[in-house]
């Protein structure tokens, strides 16, 4: 099957090498033409093992192409406790690394692969860490080994790390292993077992010396070069390092937009069988794997450009290669000479892996029209006949020409020692189909904000992720803001420690990138961190006061959402004002004013309304609600209790019916608790009544104006301060009486509903049934005392929560926060506009503040309209440290038989209750050396947990105890018997059996010692 269904696309990649930390450096590499073959590192020759190497080919092998250290790992990132990282073989640690960038670098977020029917196809081989472990005396108690070791677990902890479900494999085919992964999980695709499949390869040397087999059989380069096709041939350079690639079915990566760096048309894969003595090549079964790529890719080998070979630089090899490739010339009747070089020239033979690096070279060159150099070519191997009639080697880079017509195209060769070879053709991806004017738009408030959202598992790596983002922006001055926030929120996977850049101009934009870098926040640049659970989402909506002339202008023309939803609003509203409500919102000209309370109130319902959709639209979805005075009536309407005709049925006729109460009366804001508003508002009863409590000292009060007065001089006098409100009526007061059958008679046609968005009354004080939002409800709404401040605190108290006030200016945001200040943890409190800032942006720079602390959000809503593109971004700066095994010295305790250095006492058993709690404060000693026997003896009824042990040393244990008594003792004693107290008195029954009389009861594990953070989970379940 060929044709977009049948073809793959490469669609990620990823790439380490010493030196070359990513594929921008691994290209930069090639261009210049440079290698990375040097010496094995002193320090390493240490960690590797204790004694001299005494090979005698010993600077041979000490020759290739060696990372500076292999120790380093990020054990946070990939949720591993220190005592496994430390047991993993060091490359399941790099193939975790390299699988990681390789998903990111398809611009896909990890996470959204979870579940997924996956294939992970990894090649790669012992790296030689097995050995230190046997060196370091760690095979003896380490529960991790088995874990640890290479073999299929890279495969597999690579599956566990993005919740994949699909084939978790690793192969081992000697030097074309990777390669052989690859034709494989092309297999799966073409075959519709899967539609994407993780292939690649991973190669470490833990021990050089360990390549003592390969010198004899003279494979090795003497002076640690490879000289490929070359006349000085004589041997290759061992390399380090590895390469993976995301692969997606084509037809699937084009309709997705994805970016295709070359197409895998054709693969071929076959087995030498006895046609040469191994390890001797065979020309044959080399072409054979040719010719089965090229029939499967069908396409002619005239076609084919150039070749990434398997190239070693052997004296056998190369001429074998050449032959078998004329073989193929002449089968297909090629007539054009052939292009051929070896990235093993550039980075050494990374056996297992070598395949692989050969492919991402390849791909490269397919990608970027770029045929690079192949290193270390003087004159052609005098063993290949005429080889510049059919070959050329390419000594500098130069382009590389393709077009629909004639698209570039590459073949890849990998060959293992034992006789199994794969060959891969590649070929130049389809034109992607873009419309003009799709790209970079700015969306939103065009030149006010650009959310640019960056995360991390931890805050070093936050900030070295805005240092790279910056570099990457600061060196491409063609970058849109649009494209980058886009591709940050639509290609990269969300952590704990988070930060958001609010881009402006460019410059404002790196300065913010530098702040984050630098462990600084601004209001440009949020930072904070997702570590605990918030508690609900409460929207809140306050009464009367939070409108401006304009407030809505701004977001009505940046906001299709809140345009709409005004709109909407409008025509509820339309069988009852006269006026129209665009005009208001928007400060028109010839509006109706705001002084109107007929205007103003209908006004802020439908402003606080349709910023509720906005931040709906924006992923920030209410679980409750909570309305101020008038506020209610959009709470109920928000939360669905009430229809938009209903709502705006009962705020348009109230607030005109409001306009009988003009003159009559007032209200006044007191600073002030409300005990002691309350015992001075009883002067004047009947006259004033307590209107609002907001807050610990924020109560408004309502009535008669010369009583307002009079409370005002006599609050003055107590040096309390007094505000009147600008309305002339006296809502929440007797005043409201006037006006009941009116408003009963006005709201009795409406039908409330239950809702799912749980209702806390400001009249009742507290959840409510959203059917009783009826006619005499909203009466009493306007007439009760308003207990905003006791609904707030008694949400913040029980259930913390982020509470979000959707209003034009914040009124009720200082009250909600000396409210949360009163808390040991306050909750989040955030506004939505205000009257200096009307814009989107001002709702973003809200949003930034919700985002970094946890709550989930839509940030893709901010790019939708804009159809930004997704563009290749940094990969995840991973903050590794040191983990790794390494020999105990005089001192240690690893390999010792015991803390006693005589004979031990075992004479009772008390003796050796004493024994097991000096052993157990020898191996605690690390952790607390004040932890003595004596110590322990007094705390031997506690679980060795408790007392501070992990598995491991449950098992080191085991082992000095087996030394000491000579009885042998399973694993898992210390977890089956899990005090001092319990195990000494085991010990002691299998060392005087006859002192017993029936079976010892064994102590119930209590559920706390089964949760061990490292490994007594396994244990439990008998893999340890």
């Amino acid at each position: 099957m060929t044709g977009a269904a049948g073809d793959i696309a490469v669609i990620g990649m990823s790439c380490r090498f010493p030196g070359v930390p990513d594929l921008a450096e691994f290209w930069r590499l090639l261009l210049d033409g440079r290698s990375t073959v040097g010496t094995f590192p002193g320090q390493r020759a240490a960690d590797a093992n204790s004694h001299h190497m005494s090979h005698p080919d010993a600077d041979t092998l000490n020759s290739g192409s060696f990372f500076d250290s292999v120790d380093g790992f990020d054990a946070e990132f990939f949720a591993t406790p220190a005592a496994e990282a430390a047991a993993m073989d060091p490359v399941q640690r790099l193939g975790l690394e390299l699988a990681w960038e390789a998903v990111e670098d398809a611009r896909i977020p990890a996470s959204s692969l979870a579940g997924r029917e996956i294939d992970v196809v990894v090649g790669t081989a012992p790296s030689g860490y097995d050995l230190l472990r046997k060196l370091s005396g760690s095979d003896r108690d380490d529960h991790y080994a088995a874990l640890g070791s290479s073999g299929a677990l890279i495969a597999n902890r690579i599956s566990s790390l993005f919740d994949i479900r699909g084939m978790s494999f690793c192969a081992d085919s000697g030097q074309s292993s990777s390669l052989v992964s690859l034709a494989l999980a092309c297999d799966r695709i073409r075959g519709g077992a899967v539609d994407t499949a993780l292939a690649g390869g991973v190669h470490l040397i833990v021990d050089p010396e360990a390549g003592g087999g390969l010198a004899n059989l003279g494979a090795l380069s003497p002076d640690g070069r490879c000289f490929t096709f070359d006349e000085r041939a004589g041997g290759f350079a061992r390399g380090e390092g590895g390469a993976f690639v995301l692969l997606k079915r084509l037809d699937l990566a084009v309709a997705d937009g994805d970016h295709i760096y070359a197409v895998v048309r054709g693969w071929g894969v076959g087995s030498g069988g006895a046609s040469t003595r191994m390890p001797d090549p065979s020309p044959g079964a080399q072409a054979a794997a040719v010719r089965t790529a090229l029939e499967r890719a069908a396409v002619p080998f005239d076609t084919v450009d150039y070749i990434e070979a398997h190239g070693t630089g052997t004296r056998l090899g190369d001429p074998a290669e050449i032959s078998g490739l004329r073989e193929v010339f002449k089968e297909t009747g090629r007539s054009r000479r052939l292009a051929i070089g070896s990235v093993k020239t550039n980075v050494g033979h990374l056996e297992p892996a070598a395949g692989m690096a050969g492919f991402v070279k390849a791909a490269l060159c397919v990608d970027r029209a770029h045929l690079v150099a192949s290193l270390n070519f003087r004159s052609p191997n005098p063993a290949i006949a005429d080889f510049q009639r059919d070959f050329e080697v390419p000594v500098a880079a130069r382009p590389w020409p393709g077009g629909p017509g004639r698209p570039r195209r590459a073949g890849v060769s990998a060959f293992g020692m034992g006789g199994t070879n794969a060959h891969v053709i590649l070929e130049q991806a389809p034109e992607r189909q873009t419309s003009p004017d799709a790209a970079g738009q700015v969306p939103g408030d065009a030149a006010g904000s650009v959310p640019w959202v960056l995360s991390a598992r931890s805050e070093p790596a936050l900030r070295e992720q805005a240092a790279r983002l910056r570099d990457l922006v600061a060196a491409d001055a063609s970058l849109s803001a649009a494209d980058v926030g886009h591709s940050l929120v639509s290609t990269r996977s969300l952590f704990e420690h988070r930060a958001v850049v609010l881009a402006g101009d460019r410059e404002e934009s790196l300065s913010a990138l530098d702040l984050v870098a630098a462990g600084g926040d601004s209001a440009r640049a949020v930072r904070g961190a997702a570590t605990e659970p918030l508690g609900p989402v409460v929207f809140v909506f306050p009464g009367q006061g939070s409108q401006w002339p304009g407030m809505g202008r701004r977001l009505y023309t940046e906001s299709e959402v809140f345009a709409r939803s005004i709109d909407e609003c409008a025509r509820a509203l339309e069988p009852w004002v006269d006026w129209s409500l665009v005009d208001v919102v928007t400060g028109a000209p010839e509006a109706a004013s705001l002084d109107r309370v007929d205007v103003v109130q209908p006004a802020l319902f439908a402003m606080m309304v349709s910023l509720a959709q906005v931040w709906r639209s924006l992923g920030v979805v209410p679980e409750a609600v909570v309305g101020h005075s008038q506020g209610e009536i959009a709470a109920a309407c928000v939360s669905g209790a009430l229809s938009l005709q209903d709502a705006a049925r009962i705020v348009a006729l109230r607030s005109r019916t409001l306009t009988e109460l003009a003159g009559l009366g007032g209200m006044s804001a007191v600073a002030a608790p409300f005990d002691w508003v309350q015992d001075r508002v009883a002067q004047w009863s009947g006259r004033l009544s307590v209107a609002a409590v907001n807050g610990p000292a924020s109560v408004v009060i309502s009535g008669d104006d010369e009583a307002l007065d009079r409370f005002a001089e006599t609050a003055s006098g107590e040096g309390v301060r007094v505000r009147r409100v600008k309305v002339d009526y006296a809502s929440h007061s007797h005043h409201v009486e006037r006006i009941r059958e009116r408003l009963l008679a006005d709201t009795a046609a409406v039908s409330p509903r239950e809702s799912a968005v749980r209702f806390h009354s400001t009249v009742t004080g507290g959840p409510l049934d959203t059917r009783a939002l009826d006619g005499s409800y909203w009466y009493d709404n306007l007439r009760s005392m308003v207990r905003f401040g006791e609904v707030v605190a008694d949400l913040m108290r029980e259930r913390g929560g982020v509470f979000v006030e959707v209003s034009p200016h914040p009124v009720l945001q200082v009250a909600m926060e000396e409210a949360a200040d009163a808390l040991a943890a306050p909750p989040v409190v955030v506004s939505t506009l205000h009257k200096d800032d009307g814009s989107a942006g001002k709702v973003l720079a809200s949003l930034a503040e919700l985002h970094v602390r946890g709550v989930p959000v839509n940030w893709k809503a901010v790019f939708a309209a804009g159809r930004p593109r997704r563009i290749g971004l940094p990969t995840y700066a991973f903050q590794r440290r040191r983990y790794w095994l390494t020999a105990p010295d005089d001192t240690g305790t690893a390999n010792s038989s015991g803390a006693n250095s005589g004979a031990a006492d075992l004479s009772s058993e008390s003796a050796v209750r004493s024994l097991v709690c000096a052993e157990t404060a020898a191996l605690l000693s690390t952790k607390n050396a004040a932890l003595t026997a004596a110590a322990l003896a007094a705390r031997s009824t506690e679980t060795f947990k408790a007392l501070g042990f992990d598995s491991s040393m449950a098992v080191g244990l085991r082992n000095r105890l087996t030394a000491v008594s000579g009885v042998r003792l399973p694993a898992t004693v210390a977890f089956t018997y899990p005090t001092p107290q319990t195990l000494a008195r085991h010990l002691f029954s299998l060392l005087e059996p006859q002192a017993l009389d029936a079976p010892e009861p064994v102590e119930e594990v209590s559920p706390e010692s089964r949760s061990d953070d490292d490994l007594y989970e396994l244990i439990e379940r008998g893999y340890a």
